[in-house]
């Protein structure tokens, strides 16, 4: 549970790509009356580029200290719902700066749940590979460690996006009254 030195005033959303912190995010946002605010919508509008633009040609690297420094501006937020792009909490830092705001929800699902869901999108760099399924398992496999540091697990295989948002905003109530 949440180490109660935290002022939770945000709903942080993690996870893979796929996993729905979009929709989630959105309807979150809309029960709680809070703002939201997507990552990587926000580096698109600061650098006027796409993500796969960020990534083909200053590459991840890049695209990752542009992730690190919209986290260290949220710090500042209140009432905001922020879905983070997937590969945001494994950095250290980012996951101990949401931390100290928000209450920060993992939405989980199965590399075959989440290559049914993007197999479609061609907006996403890193399943540009040869191999897009085994490039979701290495990356979930590796991502794995920073997001069962969440608050929160939330598995959204075979849950609706209303199910799912309705979860988070009870978590989120519960943490930031200090009731537990």
């Amino acid at each position: 549970m949440v180490n109660n030195d935290r002022h939770i005033v945000n709903v942080a959303l993690i996870g893979f790509m796929g996993t729905g912190k979009t929709s989630v995010g959105r309807l979150v946002a809309d029960l709680l009356h809070f703002d939201y605010l997507d990552t990587d919508e926000t580096i698109q509008t600061h650098t006027g580029r796409t993500i796969t633009e960020i990534f083909k040609t200053d590459g991840e690297p890049a695209f990752r200290a542009l992730e690190q420094k919209v986290v260290q501006e949220l710090a500042g937020r209140k009432r905001t719902v922020i879905s983070t792009g997937g590969g945001l909490p494994a950095n250290p830092d980012n996951l101990a700066s949401l931390k100290a705001h928000a209450l920060v929800a993992c939405l989980w699902a199965s590399p075959e749940k989440i290559w049914e869901r993007v197999r479609h999108q061609g907006h996403r760099p890193l399943l540009h590979d040869a191999d897009p399924q085994a490039k979701i398992r290495e990356l979930l496999a590796a991502r794995e460690p920073f997001y069962k540091q969440a608050d929160v697990l939330l598995n959204t295989d075979l849950r609706s996006v209303r199910e799912v948002a309705q979860q988070v905003v009870h978590q989120f109530r519960l943490e930031s009254s200090g009731r537990r």
